[in-house]
């Protein structure tokens, strides 16, 4: 009777479940507008027949990568399709909405942020049911102008660039609201309303960060579909690298990671720590020619694959300048999101 009972009520679960996503109003979407609980972007460089705003794309519908068939600055992309709330409340300001823009290089139009701000950037939205955590890579983004449907900085053409953005209920932006003080965000453009969480409110006025001991926190996130990530912060006061002094304990895995290219003081690969830490120097995504570091400004990690699958997309390099600022990195054991990153390493330093 059981058996049978299951089978006469699974088919609705599945779509009671898969329902959570589609009904809300702030929500990560496709490039049909499609609410989806998460994704995953990789922008092109421009390097290849001008392939700049080229990107891949993956959710959990899609098994792996697949090419975008928009380009990445367009309204209807899968970024320019997240931000339609946003873009909205510009022009006409909703009732219960709410927004954080973070970025330590923000649009040229606002104040540049000071070094003594995490080496992060992302976006946050939200209204009483639902929010989107967007962490990327991108400086200047949003550079929103005159026209509520431009998004995409003039400067972002150039380089390859990483999202994640993930959909989460309204009373988990209070809990996401403590990890962006340990990363200590610098929010250039905001609007959160004053009955909303607390500590969102005192991160969009830069006035809140940790005071004390342990200087960085692990944060276990579930989707608004119940999917399990987990986000990782370091304040200033961690002083070592996100990777070798903060990943690596928690990966269980020798993993490799991915930086960019044009650093001052870059940290060399690492392999007396608990765990391998090896700095990816090319990469190889579908359909593309390898390319370097050196065009490619995205900042992620993957294990290596001896029993751990994990995939970070972060936001901080292996710099011995940022190991002395703030930074995160949220991350997935999804084993189809793991195979997707491992197969874009291409070739990495070997320790010395």
């Amino acid at each position: 009777m059981d058996a049978v009972w299951m089978l006469l009520i699974w088919p609705l679960m599945i779509f009671v479940h898969s329902g959570l996503t589609a009904g809300a109003a702030v929500s990560c979407r496709n490039e049909q507008g499609e609410s989806v609980d998460w994704f995953i972007l990789y922008k092109l460089p421009d390097h290849d027949e001008g392939r700049g705003l080229r990107y891949l794309y993956m959710d959990d519908h899609t098994n792996g990568w697949v090419y975008g068939k928009k380009l990445v600055n367009d309204s209807k992309s899968a970024v320019g399709q997240t931000l339609q709330p946003f873009l909205s409340y510009i022009h006409k300001k909703t009732v219960d909405f709410g927004y954080l823009l973070y970025n330590d290089q923000p649009p040229k139009s606002f104040k540049p942020a000071p070094s003594s701000f995490g080496h992060s950037k992302g976006i946050v939205m939200l209204d009483r049911q639902t929010g989107v955590w967007l962490v990327h890579s991108t400086p200047e983004l949003p550079d929103v102008k005159n026209n509520s449907t431009s998004f995409w900085p003039s400067s972002g053409h150039e380089n390859a660039q990483t999202f994640f953005c993930g959909t989460y209920t309204y009373s988990t932006f209070k809990d996401i609201a403590v990890q962006l003080q340990y990363i200590h965000v610098y929010s250039f453009d905001y609007h959160v309303p004053q009955t909303f969480h607390r500590d969102l409110q005192c991160v969009a006025q830069r006035t809140c960060y940790p005071r004390k001991e342990p200087w960085f926190k692990q944060l276990p996130l579930t989707s608004l579909a119940g999917k399990t990530f987990t986000s990782f912060a370091k304040y200033s006061r961690f002083n070592d690298d996100l990777y070798s002094g903060l990943l690596v304990n928690y990966l269980g895995d020798d993993f490799f990671a991915k930086s960019w290219g044009k650093l001052h003081q870059p940290l060399p690969s690492n392999c007396s720590v608990a765990h391998k830490v090896y700095n990816v120097k090319t990469m190889q995504l579908p359909e593309a020619r390898p390319f370097s570091i050196m065009v490619d400004h995205s900042k992620w990690c993957v294990t290596k694959g001896g029993g751990q699958h994990w995939t970070c997309i972060a936001d901080t390099n292996r710099e011995i300048s940022q190991m002395r600022r703030g930074g995160g990195a949220v991350c997935t054991s999804r084993p189809g999101v793991w195979k997707a990153f491992l197969t874009v390493v291409d070739t990495f330093e070997d320790c010395q």
